[in-house]
């Protein structure tokens, strides 16, 4: 099915053939899960390019796809250059978003006959494209990698103590999530104390916990290639009022977000849910990112939720609903629940308790 679908790209573009050279694409398509390769596609022929380090992983992943290997002075270019030959193929397809400019003049100066002359159309996110809608296993594969996340969450609160600090706490989740079914991190793990969790992205440091620090986690986990993505903050001690205040902020808004998200609005319009309970509270322009992203084999897909996204969200679509404040000097909230999108609304697929949690 999904070999059908990327076929019908290449019909509906008028392509001979497409190089597909995003990793994530080519697990899509042919389910192999090795890197630094590329997938040949044309109307008769599916064709998985790699070198000799996973030769046998292409075989064994990759089935009912043929898999030819680079050798000696043989590169990528001889391989593709046969290929569009044998398909007289006139018109190639590639992926242009994943290949640096480099790799493809390198592939194209390698060329021979009269496939040197072959037009290299480039696909932007076609193929990519083709991964919006979750299938059944995918969905399961997301939310297992999700509930490790949650139960992640659950073991970590019980290490945040006074003088703990943000690396030590960023390695115990990353190890606890490996040590439950997780084959990897699905991002840099984020642990910010204090001021430290008015940065967004913060890169964890050796700050030490204190008393009254907000803490914001932002973590997730890849099983079977399948990424999670979650964010909790709490309070170490006693919450000030501030505090307190800007936190049901930015739980009201994401709540209202999880109540209005269904099949048939757009990302824009998703996103706006959000922030117009943060813009009435007068917290406007302490909310600086989207609403939210799609998650699948990569942490960031699309379509998002973001008020530059006007993508219609449909049924079986993933997307991370996490509103945020970041004020400049005291602290940050960022709540963060991933969601499937269905016809009346949105099934949670994030468990962890959302009320202020005081340590």
């Amino acid at each position: 099915m999904r070999i059908q679908r990327a076929r019908k790209e290449l019909e509906e573009k008028k392509l001979d053939a497409a190089l597909i050279a995003s990793a994530a694409n080519i697990r899509y398509l042919s389910g192999f899960a090795g890197t630094d390769s590329y997938l040949y596609l044309s109307r008769k022929r599916q064709v998985i390019l790699t070198d000799s380090r996973y030769t046998l992983q292409a075989e064994e992943e990759g089935k009912g796809f043929e898999v030819q290997t680079i050798k000696g002075d043989c590169g990528y270019g001889k391989l593709l250059s046969d290929l569009l030959n044998d398909d007289h193929a006139g018109c190639l397809g590639f992926e242009d978003s994943a290949m640096t400019w480099q790799a493809v003049t390198k592939l194209q100066e390698a060329l021979e006959g009269k496939e040197k002359k072959a037009c290299w159309i480039p696909l932007g996110e076609a193929f990519t494209l083709l991964r919006a809608i979750k299938e059944e296993d995918e969905l399961e594969k997301l939310a297992r990698a999700e509930a490790i996340g949650d139960k992640a969450f659950a073991y970590i609160l019980t290490e945040l103590k006074p003088g703990v600090t943000e690396l030590a706490i960023a390695a115990k989740l990353e190890y606890y999530m490996k040590s439950h079914g997780a084959q990897e991190k699905s991002f840099d793990t984020i642990a910010a104390f204090g001021l430290h969790s008015a940065m967004p992205h913060a890169v964890p440091t050796e700050k030490p916990l204190e008393q009254g620090d907000f803490i914001t986690l932002d973590f997730g986990c890849k099983y079977q290639g399948y990424c999670s993505d979650m964010t909790r903050t709490v309070v170490l001690g006693k919450a000030s009022q501030k505090q307190k205040e800007i936190y049901q902020t930015v739980l009201e808004a994401q709540e209202t977000a999880l109540r209005g998200l269904c099949a048939g609005i757009t990302g824009a319009e998703g996103d706006a849910l959000a922030r117009a309970v943060i813009e009435k509270a007068g917290y406007k322009e302490f909310f600086g990112h989207g609403l939210g992203h799609s998650v699948g084999l990569e942490i960031h897909e699309k379509p998002a939720l973001s008020p530059k996204d006007n993508t219609i969200l449909k049924p079986g679509m993933i997307e991370t609903v996490e509103p945020g404040i970041y004020i400049p000097g005291f602290g940050g909230v960022r709540i963060e629940d991933m969601v499937i999108i269905t016809e009346s609304g949105i099934k949670n697929l994030t468990t962890s308790p959302k009320e202020l949690l005081e340590l």
